[in-house]
């Protein structure tokens, strides 16, 4: 994996390549959603000692790049089991949120001096 520019789409077949020659199989799907579930527990564990007022403990690793990359990870194998094309989900998902949102946020005034 030499290239730095993976697409969802190659990611998407990549994982499907990995668990049918290394994985031996899918986990069911019920199964990667609470893998899935446990994942994003790990990560909010980080985030709350990274950013949060909990502090890490003896061992505990600052490694919020490898467990949003689990988290990305089960979330395409459960998107290759459901027949889910992430890159199209993903440009749906765009649209809904500009459609619905192009002028909610700027209008917001909890959000107008955020970043200023």
């Amino acid at each position: 994996m030499e290239n730095d520019n993976l697409t969802i789409r190659e990611a998407q077949q990549l994982v499907d390549q990995w668990i049918k020659t290394i994985g031996v199989r899918y986990f069911s799907e019920l199964t990667n959603m609470a893998i899935l579930t446990e994942e994003v527990g790990e990560l909010a564990r980080v985030m709350a000692r990274k950013y949060g007022d909990q502090s890490f403990k003896a061992g505990e690793k600052e490694n919020l790049d490898e467990e949003m990359a689990d988290i990305l990870w089960v979330l395409i194998c459960l998107a290759n089991q459901t027949g889910v094309d992430l890159t199209n989900a993903l440009r749906t998902s765009f649209e809904k949120k500009t459609n619905r949102d192009k002028d909610r946020h700027k209008n917001n005034p909890k959000l107008k001096d955020y970043g200023e």
